[in-house]
């Protein structure tokens, strides 16, 4: 809204006003001089404060109303702002999600492949029974089972990153065939 054309208007009106009351006091004083009656001088000037009152009121509102849509504009563009916002948060939340998961699956599978080869070891240094030896192979084949689970879990949830934006915990099988992986091979220890 510009407020120097609004005010510029304002005293137009207020000089237009001074001049039609100084119209007509100078016509009560000097009757003889004018042929227009008082009546017929306030009528005029009626006339004129009534519509300049008009034009004025007229401006205000289409201010008011350009101010309006401004406003509504605005606010939309504001409400778009937080809709973007809060949409990126919550892919910055689920990204941070998918790489603790990952993370997480990659500690599984080198714990499982360290446990590998420490069973592996074992079998060299330590010289076992056939039923420790069955007992180590089922470990090796845990251990084993529990790499390629979690290999194939963090394959799983890097494509879940894009496609499918909710996913259960996708590192339960890595890590309970990792425990039993390892708890067969200290089993085989003690045969």
């Amino acid at each position: 809204m510009n407020l120097a054309n609004l005010f510029r208007a304002y005293d137009a009106v207020i000089a237009f006003r001074d001049a039609a009351r100084r119209l007509k006091d100078s016509s009560g004083a000097s009757k003889s001089e004018t042929s227009l009656s008082p009546t017929t001088a306030q009528g005029i000037a009626g006339q004129i404060e009534s519509r300049l009152t008009n034009v004025v009121v007229a401006a205000l509102k289409e201010a008011f109303d350009r101010d309006h849509a401004r406003l509504e504009l605005e606010r939309a563009q504001i409400e778009e702002q937080r809709r973007r916002a809060e949409e990126a948060l919550r892919l910055e939340l689920r990204r941070q999600t998918v790489d603790r998961e990952i993370g997480r699956l990659r500690l599984l599978a080198g714990t499982a492949l360290v446990g590998w080869i420490a069973s592996i070891s074992v079998l060299f240094v330590h010289q076992p029974s056939m039923p420790s030896r069955v007992v180590l192979g089922a470990g090796w084949l845990l251990l084993l089972g529990s790499l390629g689970a979690a290999f194939s879990a963090q394959g799983r949830v890097n494509a879940d990153r894009i496609d499918k934006p909710e996913r259960a915990d996708a590192g339960a099988l890595p890590l309970w065939l990792l425990i039993a992986g390892l708890a067969a091979t200290a089993i085989s220890l003690l045969l």
